[in-house]
């Protein structure tokens, strides 16, 4: 019994010391430069935890970014008040989507409470797990390409504000001229940060081109 215990001992501390390195290197990942210190300090305590919960390599890109742009994603985040622990950007782009079809159904039959209703929850539309910035490409993860996003943001965001406040004066006619703006905004956006669905260059074609 007694040689058995020992033995057991041994094998946990064997355990225990090959779990070492990989510790040591997960603390080394988790460890930030004082200047990266110090701009966490002026955030949020929201915008903290995120960043907290990045990788290292992300977290390293979004410090990298421009003031300006971190301002622009923590006034976005803070225009809106449904927050996700769950959801995922796929999702949250998914009740977008069903929201937009609301919007038109609703202008299609004159129903300006819906259409306006619609329009609200789309301009605030959840926030998913981690924000939105761990859903960009990392190559897009800088202040030149996330320059368009207040641009972006406008044309879906603001003009289905837009598109609600002209249902409420029921101004139809006007409120769907808005309907063209948000879907340009959302087209813009993916084919800047999301690329076509389903296209891989992973497989390869009959001609030796890779496939599209």
């Amino acid at each position: 019994m007694r040689h058995n215990k020992l033995k057991a001992g041994i094998v946990l501390l064997a355990c225990a010391a090959a779990s070492l390195p990989a510790v040591a290197e997960q603390a080394a990942g988790n460890k930030m430069s004082p200047e990266m210190q110090a701009q966490m300090a002026k955030m949020s305590p929201e915008m903290k935890q995120q960043i907290m919960s990045y990788s290292p390599e992300l977290r390293q890109k979004v410090m990298g970014l421009s003031p300006d742009i971190r301002a622009t994603m923590n006034r976005i985040h803070g225009q809106h008040t449904r927050k996700s622990n769950q959801l995922t950007l796929r999702q949250v782009m998914q009740e977008i989507l069903s929201e937009y079809q609301g919007i038109a159904a609703a202008l299609a039959v004159d129903n300006a409470e819906q259409a306006a209703d619609s329009a609200r929850r789309l301009a605030n539309h959840r926030i998913p797990k981690g924000g939105l910035l761990p859903y960009f490409p990392l190559d897009k993860m800088n202040s030149t390409d996330m320059a368009v996003l207040p641009a972006m943001n406008d044309a879906v965001e603001g003009s289905a504000i837009r598109l609600a406040e002209a249902a409420e004066k029921g101004d139809m006619a006007k409120a769907a001229t808005h309907m063209s703006d948000i879907m340009s905004g959302c087209v813009a956006c993916h084919q800047k940060f999301r690329g076509i669905p389903g296209v891989t260059e992973q497989l390869i074609s009959p001609a030796g081109d890779k496939a599209k």
